[in-house]
Formats: C-alpha cells, sequence, structure tokens
C-alpha cells in the first residue's frame, strides 16, 4: 500500500515511453532503480519498437519493481500517456530512456512536496551530454518557484526528464495532449502551472542526452508546435499573465525561431522576418536588435 505522499514517502510512478531506444534504455532504467529513493515503480512502455527493446526489457523481468507494456507504434505522447494510466503512484516521475538520473534525485525532490500540497511539479537542474555519454557545455539555467506561469511562457526552464509531478494533479488537467508533434512537455508545464506552484532542486540530477537521432533537434517544427502550445493556453486562459509578459514571451520565440532559421538554414529571409515579428510585440527588444546587426556583420554562428 503506497505511503501518503505528505510525508515524502509515497510510491512514485517512474514512467518510460520507448521507441527503438535499446541501446539507451538500459541506462535509463538502472538509473531510476538505482535511486536512493527506494519506494518506486518503473512502467516501460514500448511503443511498437522495431530495435532489440523486445530482448532488452527482458532482463527486468524477474524484478517486481518494473512492468513493461507494448503496445503498437501510436507515437510518444500516446506511449507516455499509457505510462500515466497504468502508474499506480501518488507521484509520476518522467523520464525519457535516452536519459540517465544520478541517484539523489527522487529523494530530495520528494522531500519539497512533504507537508506543501500547493506545489504540483518539483524539478531540477540537468546537464548535457551526447550520444556517447561525454559530457556537452551547457548555459545556466534559468529556475523559478512558486508560481511560474509568466517566466514558464516566456522559456520552458523545466526538462523533461526533471520533472516530478502529483498524480491528483495529472487527473485535473489532463496528460498530454496527442495532437501535438513536439513540445508535449511544453504544452503540460503550462497547463499545470496555471493550477499549482513549481518548485526545484539547483542541483543537477538529470544528463540530459544530447544526439542525432533526437526529435528535439527538429528546430522549425519545435517553434510550430511551441507557437501553436502559447496561443492555445493564453485563449483558454485570458489574462491568466500580464500584457507586457506575453508580449516578451511572443517577442522570445520569434527571435529564437529567426535564430535557428538563420545559423541553422542560413535563410536570412525567413530570420529577418521573425525578427520583425519579435520586434512588433517588444519595439525594444534587444536581442532582436542584435541579431540583425550581427547577421549583417557576420555569416560566423554565435
Amino acid at each position: 500500500m503506497p505511503m501518503d505522499p505528505e510525508d515524502g514517502g509515497g510510491l512514485v510512478s517512474v514512467v518510460i515511453a520507448t521507441y527503438n531506444m535499446g541501446q539507451y534504455l538500459p541506462q535509463a532504467v538502472e538509473s531510476a532503480l538505482a535511486q536512493t529513493y527506494r519506494n518506486l515503480e518503473v512502467q516501460i512502455v514500448d511503443d511498437g519498437s522495431t530495435d532489440d527493446t523486445p530482448a532488452v526489457v527482458a532482463r527486468w523481468h524477474d524484478d517486481p519493481r518494473v512492468r513493461v507494456h507494448r503496445q503498437e507504434n501510436a507515437g510518444q505522447a500516446r506511449a507516455k500517456n499509457q505510462g500515466v494510466a497504468l502508474a499506480r503512484g501518488d507521484t509520476i516521475a518522467f523520464l525519457d530512456a535516452d536519459d540517465v538520473w544520478l541517484p539523489g534525485k527522487l529523494e530530495r525532490q520528494m522531500a519539497l512536496f512533504r507537508g506543501r500540497p500547493e506545489i504540483g511539479v518539483v524539478y531540477s537542474d540537468y546537464e548535457c551530454m551526447d550520444g556517447g555519454g561525454g559530457k556537452l557545455q551547457k548555459g545556466v539555467t534559468p529556475m523559478r518557484r512558486g508560481w511560474v506561469t509568466g517566466a514558464l511562457l516566456v522559456e520552458n526552464f523545466v526538462c523533461y526528464s526533471a520533472g516530478v509531478v502529483r498524480s491528483e494533479c495529472l487527473r485535473r488537467v489532463g496528460a498530454f495532449d496527442e495532437t501535438l508533434g513536439m513540445g508535449i512537455d511544453y504544452d503540460l508545464w503550462l497547463r499545470l502551472s496555471a493550477h499549482y506552484q513549481f518548485d526545484f532542486v539547483p542541483e543537477v540530477t538529470v544528463r540530459y542526452r544530447i544526439w542525432a537521432g533526437q526529435m528535439s533537434k527538429n528546430y522549425r517544427k519545435r517553434y510550430q508546435s511551441a507557437i501553436r502550445i502559447m496561443s492555445s493556453f493564453l485563449e483558454r486562459h485570458p489574462g491568466i499573465v500580464d500584457d507586457h509578459v506575453a508580449r516578451r514571451a511572443w517577442a522570445h520565440t520569434y527571435c529564437g525561431r529567426g535564430d535557428m532559421t538563420l545559423w541553422q538554414e542560413r535563410n536570412w529571409g525567413a530570420a529577418l522576418q521573425d525578427y520583425l515579428r519579435a520586434l512588433r510585440f517588444v519595439p525594444w527588444y534587444r536581442p532582436a536588435w542584435r541579431a540583425i546587426a550581427r547577421s549583417l556583420i557576420t555569416k560566423r554562428a554565435p
């Protein structure tokens, strides 16, 4: 019987959705099982993998903490929602199949839920690694606690594999939007932020993998999804953030897409259109002016 999450010792359901990640899945699962927080289960949802994933998951056949569900390929959102539906814990922790947790992650995060029913999500800092596990450079992660909707609208600072959520919160706002191709975690964090406060562990507890086969490297599709998510959220929650915050969020998004369009695709015309869109929202938005000036001086990416 799970313990009451208010005492910091409730059952945590670790949801791992995987598709053709046989090479990385063992590292992810073992990092969950190696947590110093022991009251957990691991729900693995195999989204119709065609690699050696079925053979890989067989190694945990006799481990009562691990449950494996296989379904026909239906996409990451459906697979993750299946994991949420199977979860028995009072708290759900998300872990991508190519990422890795550090051992004390859940113990530190669960302590922040204790006696604080207003907290719906606890996340943490993270570091980046390459396909082989080598450490990559990463800038400082802006981290916020409390009511974070405004800051989150400007920039998604919650790493998917760092997030832990009370199950009751997902029952209230729903889980992942299966109509979205990308950005399903950003959409979920925004919806949760409208009703619950966030808190964080400032230290790194997750190793986030960046590699050639990663879906999130599709920059154009990622920004298209983000724009759709932001528009839908603001339409459904009118007045939830001040107008100047929403304008800054739009400026940040269009300037970011302009940077990617310019430096990844070398498409100056499309990039300039996005910079001008950003300036229509915030005429004095310095990152857009700097980007325009830099593009006129050099063709070398920052």
